[in-house]
């Protein structure tokens, strides 16, 4: 059972993969992310802590996750990001007419990009704009939920290494969050991590994960690994 400040300091912040990613890329404030663990840190040790002491912990435990980071950095700094425009999707009410349906599609078109997102209620087809209409043809009116049209797609494929090293695939995501850049559909099909998002925002988020993967370099770089 840990006992002790800098203990549970510790395991918060290896259970929140936020106050992590601030912590290595040094946006977040010692004070701020002190003053947010100080209510969970008191209730683990049942007594009151000083802030002064949780902001020490803090410091301390940036060099500890920098280290536990190194491979989370090879993956980001070895990623490489890929970009697509011209997309559209369509989503369509999930039954064995509309499964069927998708499976035709897929033979059809697959030379094209087309991905699929399967859900418990409903199905996603992510493809390009050009198949629109050839698409949504297939269904009837009445099974599509929701289409949409002018999206774009980043498609950042990584070593294997992804695959098993928690925390790679939230990494892309918050810089595009923090950003506030809205995500409308993502995937992952083996070591690809595709975002779904509108054309007038995939100029941002292109950059700002161009950033994280330059910046992921540069700290490779300094502890001299590659």
């Amino acid at each position: 059972m840990v006992n002790s400040i800098s203990g549970v300091v510790q395991t918060l912040i290896n259970s929140d993969l936020s106050l992590q990613d601030a912590l290595q890329r040094r946006y977040g404030n010692y004070s701020a992310i002190a003053r947010v663990l100080k209510p969970k840190v008191e209730e683990a040790l049942a007594r009151k802590v000083k802030l002064e002491a949780l902001i020490t912990s803090v410091k301390r435990t940036t060099t500890s996750y920098r280290f536990q980071s190194k491979d989370l950095m090879k993956v980001i700094a070895n990623s490489v990001i890929n970009l697509r425009t011209d997309v559209a999707k369509i989503s369509v009410e999930k039954t064995s007419e509309t499964l069927r349906s998708i499976r035709e599609a897929l033979a059809s078109y697959s030379e094209e990009f087309f991905q699929v997102l399967e859900g418990i209620s409903a199905i996603t087809l992510v493809f390009d704009q050009k198949l629109f209409d050839d698409v949504k043809s297939i269904f009837g009116k009445e099974k599509v939920l929701d289409e949409k049209r002018n999206l774009a797609a980043i498609v950042v494929h990584s070593s294997r290494d992804i695959i098993n090293l928690p925390g790679c695939t939230i990494a892309f995501y918050n810089p595009v969050s923090r950003n506030h850049i809205n995500i409308e559909e993502t995937m992952s099909c083996f070591t690809d991590t595709i975002i779904i998002l509108k054309m007038e925002d995939v100029g941002r988020a292109f950059t700002v994960l161009t950033d994280l993967k330059n910046e992921a370099r540069k700290n490779m770089e300094k502890i001299g690994t590659k």
